[in-house]
This record gives C-alpha cells, structure tokens and sequence, in this order.
C-alpha cells in the first residue's frame, strides 16, 4: 500500500483496488484479485480474496532458492545405541 502498512481486512484490500492507476488496473493479476473480492462479497471464501490480493501485490517479487535455509541429513547426531 502508498503508506508501507499492508491490507489487513477486505476492505482494506477493496480501497486500494478502487485506487489504482489504469495501468496496473488492467494488469491479469490484478483483475483476478479483484473479481475475487467481487466473488467474496457476495458470500464467497474469504481466503480466496486474500490469497488473489497478496499474489497481485507481490507479482514483481523474486522467487530464489537459497541453499543457505535448507538442512541436510548427513549432520544429524548419532544416538547412544549406534555408537
């Protein structure tokens, strides 16, 4: 969001919808968020709205793998019997 907070309920979701230049507007991801909030609306799953809006506001976001995160088997400690 404009203010560095992020959207904390639908309807925080839904003003910045309604806020956006054309140009991000008539991006897909963004349509799907918001035909998901539409969706949402009128009775749909909550989760589904959430999921569409986080997707469209991290579209520019890279996904890496660091190897730094993953943990091995090989350093996991003997037990007493295998020793």
């Amino acid at each position: 969001m404009p203010d560095g907070r992020r959207p904390l309920t639908l309807k925080d979701a839904d003003d910045y919808t309604t806020k956006l230049p054309k140009k991000k507007f008539d991006l897909l991801e963004w349509q799907s968020a918001i035909e998901a909030l539409m969706l949402c609306s009128r009775g749909g799953h909550a989760m589904l709205a959430r999921i569409g809006v986080m997707r469209a506001l991290t579209r520019d976001d890279e996904r890496a793998f660091n190897p730094d995160t993953k943990r091995h088997h090989w350093g996991k400690p003997k037990l007493k019997r295998e020793q």
